[in-house]
């Protein structure tokens, strides 16, 4: 049995790419959620990741960290991680790299909140960069591989990697074409997706650095995050 160390559903981007690959592809584990915590975080994830970082994923006595990392560590022993065809699984590694190491501007700008939806103040020329690009490349996959997921008719790690970015178009109320945003709404219709969602809106630990990302970008005109109770003395 496999154990993934993630952080909290709602913030946490890179936690939900191999956790959403996982439960897509039925690939037994066992969760683990530790949340951010401030200047404790580090220490915190210290225990679990040698990067002092998430998501980390635990076989026996090896520790996998990082999403790409994870994800390659998986494929060898089930092959649906990747497309079966050479041309296809090239191409969805490819796409995978990409966004593992780009389009900074939409991490910056569009930060992953799964509860909120907000009115961003503007939207920078990188950032409309990176939109133009991300449908690019969508384009691409879905119309060289025909759909209905990007690498072809099977939802694999390519699919995964662009679970956030999901997330944040619809958040931040991204005006898409209608190729993307159908594909948008399948995965965010994916049973995997609405179960991450599910239990990031009952989540109840805040992170206040993650939500000052929110607040200076943009103003949340909604919040469907559990009501986090106080206390009555």
């Amino acid at each position: 049995m496999f154990n993934l160390y993630i952080a909290n559903k709602n913030y946490s981007s890179w936690s939900l790419r191999p956790w959403l690959l996982m439960k897509a592809l039925a690939i037994p584990f066992a969760e683990h959620l530790v949340f951010f915590d401030g200047k404790e975080t580090a220490n915190k994830f210290q225990k679990f990741s040698p990067s002092s970082r998430v998501p980390v994923l635990v076989a026996d006595d090896l520790h996998i960290w990082d999403s790409l990392a994870i994800t390659e560590f998986l494929a060898e022993d089930y092959p649906d991680v990747w497309p079966s065809d050479k041309t296809s699984r090239a191409w969805a590694r490819s796409a995978c790299a990409e966004m593992h190491s780009s389009f900074q501007a939409l991490r910056n700008e569009c930060s992953m909140s799964v509860g909120v939806r907000v009115r961003l103040h503007k939207k920078s020329s990188a950032l409309l960069s990176d939109i133009a690009r991300i449908e690019q490349l969508w384009a691409d996959g879905l119309e060289r591989f025909q759909g209905p997921w990007l690498a072809g008719d099977k939802f694999t790690a390519v699919d995964a990697f662009f679970g956030p970015v999901a997330f944040r178009f619809r958040n931040y109320d991204i005006t898409l074409n209608k190729q993307s945003q159908d594909y948008v709404e399948r995965l965010l219709t994916h049973p995997a997706m609405l179960q991450w969602e599910q239990d990031a809106l009952s989540e109840t630990q805040r992170d206040e650095a993650h939500d000052l990302d929110v607040q200076v970008v943009g103003t949340i005109t909604e919040d469907f995050r559990a009501k986090i109770q106080t206390e009555i003395p």
